[in-house]
């Protein structure tokens, strides 16, 4: 049996449609809904991690997973002076450390953690999961666009060519020493049926394939 691990990215709030860095608070209207068909198709997990922010501590209440223990490895980038800041209010009045920031791995002009700081975290935690079985974590974009860098053993720059949609879930599987990634951003409306089958049945049928 592998280790299955689901990241499930917060839903949407009003920082997020910002583009504000280390942006946080109440999840935005309807998110509930969309939460609400996503909960049907998660496994029981054996263990549930979330981050201390108010955005993943909503999107796992809403999922049904009111134990999910907070866990400073999965919280999100701290970007330091930046935080709160939208991103195109930062990179007007700094277009320089802007572009610093995006292009070297080992930037922070920012003040927080860098890039490679980031990656070399979710890379430590990763490393550190034992054990098979499901585990549910609920996180923030940058970590997910992170695991799946590492999973893949491709050059932390990829990380810049990876998107995380809100409520969205991406899953790593492990046997053995050897990632790969199941599948990203994934949701139950991507699905042309209206009743698609739970995730659970969707990996039984794949495994058997």
């Amino acid at each position: 049996m592998s280790l299955r691990v689901l990241l499930i990215c917060h839903a949407a709030t009003a920082d997020t449609r910002r583009a504000v860095f280390g942006g946080d608070g109440p999840l935005l209207d309807g998110a509930d809904r969309r939460l609400a068909d996503l909960r049907a198709y998660l496994p029981k997990a054996r263990a549930v991690l979330r981050s201390e922010a108010r955005c993943t501590a909503e999107t796992a209440r809403a999922l049904g997973l009111d134990g999910a223990v907070p866990d400073a490895a999965v919280a999100d980038w701290d970007f330091g002076a930046w935080r709160g800041r939208p991103l195109a209010e930062v990179e007007a009045e700094q277009p320089d450390a802007v572009l610093a920031w995006r292009t070297d791995p080992a930037g922070a002009p920012h003040g927080g953690e860098c890039l490679r700081d980031v990656m070399d975290r979710v890379r430590r935690w990763l490393d550190g999961l034992e054990g098979e079985g499901n585990r549910t974590v609920v996180t923030h974009p940058a970590v997910i666009r992170a695991a799946v860098v590492c999973a893949l053993a491709v050059p932390d720059e990829a990380f810049w060519t990876i998107d995380v949609a809100p409520s969205s879930v991406t899953e790593l599987r492990r046997r053995g020493t050897r990632w790969r990634v199941a599948r990203i951003n994934w949701e139950p409306a991507l699905f042309r049926d209206p009743r698609p089958r739970p995730a659970r049945a969707a990996a039984t049928a794949e495994a058997a394939s």
